[in-house]
């Protein structure tokens, strides 16, 4: 079965992927990562001391927060923060971006330093929580760095604390056919939707997928984890490319 995609890319084609560092002055990593025209700020705070559970526990402890500026999307959504209530979606997302990182990080080398990883969506237009995860990486790679260079972490590079690198990509079924990376306009009315989280190895951390409309078969369900694996082989690259710099 035959289809074009609306923006021209091949089916298997990421969108145009750009990872910023240093975009903040403030923070101790602050990555601008843009996956097409969805656009996530992705700032990292190195705190010494870890939360009250975890002390004289000789690890640290990662963690994310996820949202949304109000007119990230086409229509104006009113701040959570002003409704007084965090919304499920909010919560889940948040929740996953830290499950991702310190699936990658040794806590213990790490020493009892917290380090969050705020995630705001300047601009969403599909897989925000994929760019969100990919640029959180890079970000708590230098946050780790400036904890090294301040004897804050006693390991003698980042790569001691960071077991593996860590990104994520959607992946889904479009009129029948498997696509890599979907923008809203695909991912909005697509039968199968999937968020696959890995580590640069090409391990699996996580695999979010729903049949939106029919369900998959395992053929499909292979075919999908494949061009994600293909599209977070390629953001491993580009995020040690952005770390090399």
């Amino acid at each position: 079965m035959s289809y074009v995609r609306q923006d021209g890319r091949a089916v298997a084609q990421m969108r145009e992927v750009k990872i910023t560092r240093n975009f903040f002055a403030t923070g101790e990593g602050s990555v601008l990562v843009e996956f097409g025209n969805t656009k996530v700020l992705c700032v990292a705070s190195f705190t010494e001391g870890v939360p009250a559970w975890r002390k004289n526990s000789g690890a640290g402890w990662v963690t994310a927060e996820y949202a949304m500026l109000p007119r990230a999307t086409d229509t104006r959504n009113a701040r959570e923060s002003v409704k007084g209530k965090i919304s499920g979606r909010t919560q889940e997302i948040s929740r996953l971006v830290g499950r991702a990182l310190r699936a990658v990080v040794d806590m213990t080398a790490l020493g009892e330093n917290t380090i969050i990883i705020d995630c705001d969506v300047l601009q969403a237009d599909g897989g925000t929580r994929t760019a969100a995860i990919t640029g959180a990486y890079v970000a708590l790679a230098d946050a780790i760095k400036w904890g090294i260079k301040q004897g804050l972490v006693k390991a003698s590079t980042y790569e001691k604390v960071l077991r593996d690198s860590v990104s994520a990509v959607s992946v889904g079924i479009v009129e029948g056919v498997p696509c890599l990376d979907l923008p809203y306009v695909e991912d909005s009315r697509a039968d199968t939707d999937m968020n696959v989280v890995m580590t640069g190895s090409g391990k699996f951390i996580e695999v979010q997928g729903t049949a939106e409309q029919e369900p998959f078969s395992m053929t499909e369900l292979n075919t999908l984890l494949e061009l994600a694996s293909v599209g977070n082989a390629q953001l491993r690259s580009l995020q040690l490319e952005a770390l090399a710099q």
